[in-house]
């Protein structure tokens, strides 16, 4: 498995709902780049799945992304993504939202490092 190379100045990604997002963007998290591309994504019940995928699939090739914040609603929805996902930066960190809950049993990550660690 190759290594990625992260710029020093690394960012974090956020893919959730609006209320997820515009917290994070006033904790000032929020970034756009030169060419104009965002490291979040506000996702509505109109936002496509293909649309999500995408983004998903940006951040986790982008160099400048170090983590990517979901929401675990929007997770559930691209979960097969999120469970081919294999590499370890960007990591994968599942959230909970105002409407739904953090569940540990569905998120992948958890259930990796469980399985890694013996401790089922």
């Amino acid at each position: 498995m190759a290594t990625k190379n992260i710029t020093e100045n690394a960012h974090l990604a956020i893919i959730g709902d609006e209320d997820i997002v515009t917290g994070f963007l006033l904790a000032g998290v929020g970034q756009k780049d030169k060419k104009k591309n965002e490291n979040f994504l506000v996702v509505d019940s109109k936002t496509p799945q293909s649309k999500i995928e995408q983004a998903f699939k940006t951040f986790t090739t982008r160099n400048d992304i170090a983590i990517i914040l979901i929401s675990q609603k929007i997770a559930d929805e691209i979960r097969f993504l999120i469970d081919e996902y294999t590499q370890v930066i960007p990591t994968i960190l599942e959230i909970p939202s105002k409407d739904h809950p953090y569940d540990p049993t569905k998120d992948s990550i958890m259930l990796k490092v469980k399985r890694m660690t013996g401790s089922d």
